[in-house]
This record gives C-alpha cells, structure tokens and sequence, in this order.
C-alpha cells in the first residue's frame, strides 16, 4: 500500500518516528554530524531524520511492506537504510517543523522496522532552471520503504554529491 504526501523540508530534513515518542526524547536534534550530513541520514533513538536537497516541499511516497524489497537502487540518486523501533506499532511521517499532531501516522506491526528511503531528482531539484520555475520535474521525489526487520547498523547503499557548482 504506497501513500503520497507533500511535505515541507524545512532545514533540509523530514523526520520518521515512533509514535509514542515525544519530540524532546527522539535524539533527533543531535543526530546532524558531518558524516550524517553527507550520508543524508541521522539516526536518533527514536527517529531518523533524512536530509534532502532542498528546503521547500518534497514529494514523498511511503510504501509499508511485509518484507525487504528488491533493490533498485539503480533508479535513484540517493539510497540509505537505518532500523527504527516503533514500539507503539505507528509510524509518523512529518517535516521537521511540522505540528506532530497533524503529522501523517502508519500502522506498522510493533518493534524494530527497517527504513529504506530512495531519493531521485536531486540535481535538478537542488539547481533548478531559473526559467522553469515551479515544473514538477525540479522536485525531488523521496520513496520510504518500511518493514519489519531486526535491528541493523545504517547502510549508505547509493551515495549522492552535489556538483561543485
């Protein structure tokens, strides 16, 4: 089952959570290291946080999955994987200045899940064509894979760099 949301990536980010975390024990506000920065992936206790490209509104696709799916890795810019628990057995999907009461929620079985999130159309969405403002081929587009899954360390599985610009 895939939904489709729109989400503001402010500061560069969209957060994914348990929701029985509160948003002060996630750990998600010191997750931004250097190397997450460039991995595009910061794992907090209770929440990852996922960079993006850009700091305006992202397409997101969340597909919750019974088990891990195929790689097609080619078909993306970006890829990494990190394990989340989600002890209450819901997934929330917000930017991360989004109103948490508002913010889109999963059910998902309860314990550890595996997060795949898939990102494309970063060049373009980063360094848009000025005289093509607004097309819907500047966005970046981000797919969120999640199933049960034992815990597991982070995997970088595709890695983006900007061009020196």
């Amino acid at each position: 089952m895939a939904t489709n949301l729109e989400l503001f990536a402010d500061y560069f980010q969209i957060h994914l959570m348990d929701d029985d975390s509160e948003a002060t024990e996630t750990g998600i506000d010191d997750v931004w290291t250097e190397q997450a920065v460039l991995d595009g992936l910061g794992v907090g206790e209770h929440a990852l946080a996922i960079g993006t490209a850009v700091n305006v509104f992202v397409e997101v696709t969340i597909d919750l999955l019974a088990g891990q799916p195929d790689d097609d890795s080619d078909d993306f810019d970006h890829v990494v994987e990190a394990s989340l628990n989600l002890t209450s057995g819901r997934l929330v999907v917000a930017g991360c200045t989004d109103y948490l009461p508002d913010a889109a929620r999963f059910d998902m079985p309860a314990g550890w899940t595996r997060v795949r999130t898939s990102r494309r159309n970063l060049e373009a969405a980063a360094f848009p064509d000025p005289e093509c403002e607004d097309e819907p081929d500047d966005k970046e587009e981000i797919r969120i894979q999640v199933w049960p899954a034992p815990h597991s360390q982070p995997n970088i599985i595709k890695r983006w760099t900007p061009p020196d610009v």
